[in-house]
């Protein structure tokens, strides 16, 4: 089992890893008669995109000796209505002045980003824009 998610009522779930015990709460957004003090479900598709992508451009990183640290990633979600659900994410990717990457390594990295498995996982009516501030 991966986790175990908890109704609390208030359209509010709390979601726990088996493995670590971490927690994650969730909201349902504003927009859609919640409180939005919290991620909602919605949010953590694509948050899970930019922290795939993280990871495995960090993996990819690490094999070819290069530090990742401080990169960050900017993520909006974009959402379509009839029926309503995620019609885009887009992604920044910004790396920071200190890292020393190629021109044949920033093209490994990228190509890398682009093959996470939550990228993979998506529908394909999802857009994804995806840019690398090097």
């Amino acid at each position: 089992m991966t986790s175990k998610i908890i109704y609390k009522g208030n359209l509010r779930t709390i979601a726990t890893h088996i493995a670590s015990q971490s927690v994650i709460e969730t909201d349902a957004p504003v927009d859609n008669q919640g409180k939005g003090e919290r991620f909602s479900p919605t949010d953590l598709v694509a948050t899970a995109l930019g922290s795939c992508i993280l990871t495995i451009m960090g993996v990819k990183a690490r094999d070819l000796n290069i530090d990742m640290s401080e990169t960050t990633t900017e993520i909006e979600k974009i959402m379509g209505t009839d029926p309503r659900r995620i019609i885009g994410i887009k992604v920044q990717i910004n790396f920071p002045k200190q890292m020393i990457v190629d021109e044949k390594q920033k093209i490994i990295l990228e190509r890398t980003a682009l093959h996470c498995p939550v990228h993979k996982s998506l529908h394909p009516d999802i857009k994804t824009d995806i840019i690398f501030n090097w």
